[in-house]
């Protein structure tokens, strides 16, 4: 049994005495002992060595003592997993060479065997399950399949994915095969992360609101629900769409346990929106932790109260920044640790 259960009981819904916390990308770039790691190992090493891995998931836990770790990865394993080739270069972040632009490009993409392909990953968690003690829950997390499609069409980051739009706009049929593949993945993967020992999952749609609703509905959602169908009676399942606020009433009816919202939603929008049906996280500006640590503490418990304790799980908005204090990251969860009504 895990000794702090905070989250998981957030997540079914239950009457807590203060909601649970922990940050996206808690794991990672803003502390120091993560870049020392940096300086001596690249990227997809660091993902792909269970050792590091999960020495990287629990270094936050034992500095801040969030309610919940999440698992030291990439969205981007999935790709390499079914054959696309992933770098990631420095200052410029992913790299993907061979772009799939065409039909014919989908003839070499496999839905691959995960246990051959992503076998480092339930190493990882296995041994993180065993750092932690059951002291906290673990996340396991993927992204949507329309996220990970931005990348493997694009080539490479991008503020507007054009070239990924016009694939689905211009090329529908090959858009949806490779996203059916994609979803076959992904929904092999966050089982296999399940049956490894992690308590729920998360399901990243970082660049849904790149949609308009109506696309939305055609290229993204309807992949996440096959996921969510999927795993909803193995473990709990947070959706969080970025610039997705159009589509909370459809993700709070999906079965997914909670629903992440971004900075730019308001906490009585989001519940007004998913009709108080779900767990809701977030929804902290992460741009705001470099505000004061004091004016950080107010800004916490005035997000609480405008949520509300229950049915509610402390976040960011989006992923912490790297150039965040470690003094602002603590004050942020120490609010809600300190939080009483």
């Amino acid at each position: 049994m895990i000794k702090n259960d905070l989250f998981l009981r957030a997540l079914k819904g239950e009457t807590v005495d203060r909601p649970p916390v922990w940050m996206m990308r808690q794991a990672g770039r803003y502390l120091p002992e993560f870049m020392e790691l940096r300086k001596k190992y690249d990227f997809f090493t660091r993902c792909q060595t269970p050792e590091l891995a999960s020495e990287i998931t629990v270094q936050p836990i034992r500095r801040y003592g969030m309610d919940a770790a999440i698992l030291f990865s990439d969205i981007l394993v999935i790709p390499q997993a079914m054959d696309i080739e992933v770098e990631m270069k420095p200052n410029f972040g992913p790299y993907l060479p061979n772009p799939i632009r065409s039909k014919e490009d989908l003839e070499n993409i496999i839905v691959p065997n995960i246990g051959d392909t992503l076998g480092y990953v339930m190493d990882a968690i296995k041994m993180t399950k065993e750092k932690l003690n059951d002291e906290i829950p673990l996340i396991g997390f993927a992204g949507s399949p329309w996220t990970i499609l931005c990348y493997c069409v694009e080539g490479q980051g991008s503020k507007s994915f054009d070239k990924a739009r016009g694939f689905c706009f211009t090329q529908p049929e090959a858009a949806h095969a490779l996203l059916q593949k994609i979803t076959d993945t992904t929904i092999a993967y966050l089982k296999a992360k399940v049956k490894a020992g992690v308590n729920a999952v998360q399901i990243f749609d970082s660049w849904g609101g790149m949609l308009s609703p109506k696309d939305y509905q055609e290229f993204s959602w309807p992949y996440i629900q096959q996921i969510v169908d999927a795993l909803k009676e193995l473990a709990p399942v947070i959706v969080f769409g970025k610039g997705c606020w159009f589509a909370l009433g459809e993700m709070a009816e999906s079965g997914a346990s909670a629903v992440g919202v971004d900075w730019t939603c308001s906490a009585q929008n989001a519940r007004y929106l998913t009709k108080g049906k779900v767990t809701l996280q977030g929804n902290f500006d992460p741009a705001r932790l470099l505000s004061p640590p004091e004016t950080i503490k107010k800004m916490v418990t005035q997000m609480i109260r405008e949520f509300g304790k229950d049915k509610y799980v402390v976040n960011l908005g989006h992923g912490i920044l790297p150039n965040i204090p470690v003094e602002n990251a603590k004050a942020f969860i120490d609010a809600v640790k300190e939080y009483s009504e």
